[in-house]
């Protein structure tokens, strides 16, 4: 249950970081942001599949969590084609650094 409560989390965190990074001018036309929002959707309706068993046993505020999540990735202007803004050249980071990809080694750490 944790794994699933943490997982719930997590979708809610990275909707939210996509949602404000939509408004940067380099995310929001970069490869990473255009794969990272279509994965999060798909990965979204997975975890809403083993959600639907486990109502009662999730507390209500994680499971509200659930359909905030759901609202703000239905709500993203996903690109299509997008271009990756460092190879681009237009993306300052440093390598190995960004704020979309980033993120991903938190999930990897809590599934």
């Amino acid at each position: 249950m944790p794994d699933l409560i943490n997982n719930i989390r997590f979708y809610n965190f990275i909707s939210g970081l996509l949602m404000q990074q939509q408004t940067d001018p380099l995310c929001r036309n970069c490869k990473a942001f255009e794969n990272t929002a279509r994965r999060m959707k798909e990965g979204l309706s997975e975890l809403e599949k083993l959600v639907e068993g486990k109502t009662e046993s999730v507390p209500s505020e994680i499971l509200s969590m659930v359909e905030d999540t759901r609202t703000r990735l239905e709500g993203l202007n996903i690109p299509e084609g997008a271009e990756g803004q460092k190879k681009a050249g237009r993306c300052k980071l440093p390598k190995g650094v960004c704020f979309i990809k980033n993120p991903k080694a938190i999930l990897d750490n809590i599934s």
